[in-house]
């Protein structure tokens, strides 16, 4: 750990009473970047975020990633973990197995502003890819030599690595975010949408006992404090999260709608970005690297105050 980490680490006592008691209700990792997540009843937590997490990603010809953003049909392909492989599933294809412990040719890639050192996953994967998105497109993963920083204005100085993920290592959204937008969404004739819109890692629920977390609390807190067997997580919120077209993806048939956007926009502007539409925190971890993390696990958490 770095002298800025150790320094905001010791910003919160891990023994001081804290302002919001949670817990760990879902967990997600998504191994390829914009293709579907897979939920967990646990996770071993990197430096980079969970394990697996965007660890692949689909490029095109000249390397450089592509998305659901421009390939609505990505949300289709389904990835499973298992012991030794991943395997991915999509409507009309046979099965396609990852070895996830064999890669092919080192390249280079590019996801939005950052170039990095990855490894191409052979023709195999290239054809499948190709085959079902209709364009040319190749699977690489990251090279785990590499280094890809999440941006040090954000995470005030701190070094924190990620892989191909928008930009940083986790994204935190809390149950009653969900909850409170579902009940605007069908308060405008639309039909509720599920968690998996908004792709987080982590989804923070309430605990049997105690107080409520309340709507878009993951955006007024200092640390997350984590109570696992091995000892203690502590995860740092640095930035509202974002967000783009996406979220108006079905996961389920791939179809595109504006409600969800049009609603992010009714009411989530958020001048610390810029007026951009905000939907959950993305995240850095502080403490905790190869801990596991655990749906039930107890989080508490102080406030912010700027």
């Amino acid at each position: 750990m770095s002298e800025i980490q150790a320094a905001s680490v010791r910003d919160v006592a891990a023994d001081s009473p804290a302002d919001l008691a949670a817990v760990i209700s879902r967990l997600y990792v998504y191994p390829v970047k914009s293709c579907a997540g897979v939920e967990v009843q646990q996770a071993l937590l990197l430096e980079t975020g969970l394990e697996f997490d965007r660890a692949w990603m689909v490029v095109d010809a000249n390397g450089h990633f592509l998305t659901q953003r421009e390939l609505p049909r990505m949300a289709l392909i389904q990835p499973q973990l298992k012991h030794y492989e991943m395997v991915l599933r999509a409507p009309g294809m046979l099965a396609l197995h990852i070895a996830l412990d064999k890669v092919e040719a080192p390249v280079r890639v590019k996801v939005w502003n950052d170039e990095v050192a990855a490894y191409d996953m052979g023709p195999i994967a290239a054809q499948w890819f190709t085959d079902f998105l209709g364009t040319t497109a190749r699977l690489v993963r990251f090279d785990p030599e590499g280094k890809r920083l999440s941006s040090l204005q954000w995470t005030d100085g701190i070094e924190s690595p990620n892989q191909f993920s928008d930009g940083y290592a986790l994204l935190v959204i809390s149950e009653a975010s969900l909850d409170q937008f579902n009940e605007k969404l069908v308060a405008r004739g639309h039909a509720a949408v599920g968690m998996e819109r908004f792709r987080p890692n982590i989804v923070l629920g309430n605990p049997a006992k105690g107080d409520k977390v309340l709507p878009h609390d993951e955006d007024r807190l200092e640390l997350l404090h984590i109570a696992t067997d091995q000892g203690e997580v502590q995860l740092k919120p640095v930035k509202p999260c974002p967000r783009c077209p996406i979220p108006n993806i079905d996961p389920a048939t791939a179809h595109s709608s504006p409600e969800v956007g049009d609603l992010l926009q009714a009411y989530r502007q958020d001048a610390r970005v810029n007026g951009a539409v905000t939907f959950g925190m993305d995240a850095i971890v502080l403490a905790g690297v190869e801990h596991l993390l655990k749906v039930g696990q107890p989080v508490g958490a102080n406030y912010r105050f700027e």
